[in-house]
């Protein structure tokens, strides 16, 4: 059993509060249940800070680790550790839990208990599968978060809201079945143990690698999404309540792009190298074909979601560079996409709620009516741009000098898509700030 530093299972603690919640908001009054949830989400990002302030940033391992014996046979862990990738991924989930709640407050009315125990059943799976380090572990976490996204979705969303989460869950559901038959694949071959580090540093012959490689493809590039497996994602966006849609596109996303970095990369080396082409090549075609279906939108929340399909595309391809640079800038743009992109849907969110209409002609001049609301908004959307001095900028240079040290050719047609970024999000602002 190893404890964590200074004793205190820090990561348990970010794990459990969210469920404590679950039961404190089934056990408060109607009235009370908001204010619960809130509590308990704020608390857990308070939680959360230690580990971020706590994390040596010149150690390459795996810090905070917590082992327990779960199941004895087959050997089954209670496994838990964050290293640089996932740390932030961790304390994204819990800062942007509570603004859920918040932009939930009013718009959401019907079944409010229901509502606040998805979004905490969310942030527990979600904070899981970043943390896990055991594969049964981090599968159970990985599926669990079926549910709620499913739920938020499917009950809260808009008038299409069914199709568009079975939509959803039959993608997700298959990518995830092939993902199941990896991990078995991995524990026979890998000496009979789901520890996810013990599987990383064993050996793998070349044709298992290709295998493996591509059913974890399937599993990651739903969620990502990669092209062709993104037409899921802007139904889901557009039906789902604006909740719905921050943690869509904030943190479920990155669990495809973290599932790349954490098993692909390591697990499979040669896999890797070798399908590299193929990888760079359905990312550019992502970055340019989301970039011109977002300039073909009038929905505020579809423009938006082809934005998410675009700079995703630039997180794959700064993974599969292969080098240093690119993978830190792919990192970066995890974050980074995940802020930015979080605060446009908030942003959407509160003029739905006033309007009651997404589309872009009808919410015009809002410069003259909301001069506040404008400047935030102008703000986010130039970081989505990735102006110099935002916050985007530097995940996407990195992931392009990564990908001009990869190939000139695609480094050049990625750029491409950052200047179709700045029209079609100048066309936005133009329309509905000034317009």
């Amino acid at each position: 059993m190893v404890i964590p530093t200074g004793g205190i299972p820090w990561l348990t603690i970010v794990l459990i509060l969210p469920l404590l919640g679950v039961a404190a908001v089934l056990l408060a009054h109607e009235s009370l249940s908001r204010p619960v949830a809130l509590v308990v989400s704020v608390l857990t990002l308070l939680v959360s800070l230690p580990l971020w302030f706590g994390f040596n940033n010149a150690t390459a391992g795996m810090q905070f680790v917590e082992k327990h014996l779960w199941i004895d046979s087959p050997a089954i862990h209670y496994a838990l550790g964050v290293d640089g990738i996932s740390m932030p991924l961790v304390l994204l989930t819990t800062f942007l839990t509570p603004l859920c709640i918040l932009v939930s407050w009013t718009s959401i009315q019907s079944r409010m208990k229901e509502f606040l125990i998805s979004l905490l059943v969310m942030e527990t799976a979600t904070i899981g599968v970043f943390a896990a380090l055991d594969f049964v572990l981090f599968y159970v976490f990985w599926e669990t978060m079926l549910i709620p996204m499913y739920l938020l979705i499917g009950v809260w969303g808009g008038p299409n809201r069914v199709y568009a989460a079975i939509k959803f869950f039959l993608y997700t559901l298959a990518g995830s079945i092939l993902l199941l038959v990896a991990i078995l694949v991995l524990f026979f071959e890998g000496g009979r143990t789901f520890d996810i580090l013990a599987l990383t540093h064993a050996s793998y012959a070349p044709s298992l690698q290709s295998l493996l490689f591509w059913a974890f493809f399937a599993a990651f590039a739903v969620k990502v999404p990669m092209f062709p497996f993104h037409t899921w994602l802007p139904d889901a966006h557009v039906e789902a309540p604006t909740a719905g849609s921050i943690i869509l596109a904030s943190v479920l996303l990155k669990m495809g792009t973290y599932g790349f970095l954490r098993f692909s990369l390591p697990m499979l080396p040669d896999a890797s190298v070798a399908f590299t082409p193929v990888i760079m090549t359905l990312s550019v075609i992502a970055i340019i074909y989301g970039a011109y279906m977002a300039l073909a939108q009038t929905d505020m929340k579809k423009l938006i979601a082809y934005s998410s399909v675009s700079h995703m595309g630039f997180v794959t391809l700064g993974i599969f560079a292969l080098n240093a640079q690119g993978i830190e800038g792919a990192v970066l743009q995890m974050i980074n996409h995940g802020i930015t992109t979080g605060a446009l849907f908030m942003c959407v969110g509160i003029i739905y709620e006033r309007t009651h209409s997404r589309q872009i002609a009808d919410n015009g001049g809002l410069a003259n009516v909301m001069p506040k609301y404008a400047t935030f908004f102008v703000i986010f959307a130039l970081s989505s741009i990735g102006l110099p001095g935002m916050n985007s900028f530097v995940g996407e240079f990195f992931v392009l000098i990564g990908t001009f040290a990869w190939s000139k050719l695609t480094g050049t047609l990625a750029a491409l898509g950052i200047i179709l970024a700045a029209v079609y999000m100048l066309y936005l602002v133009q329309r509905m700030i000034y317009g």
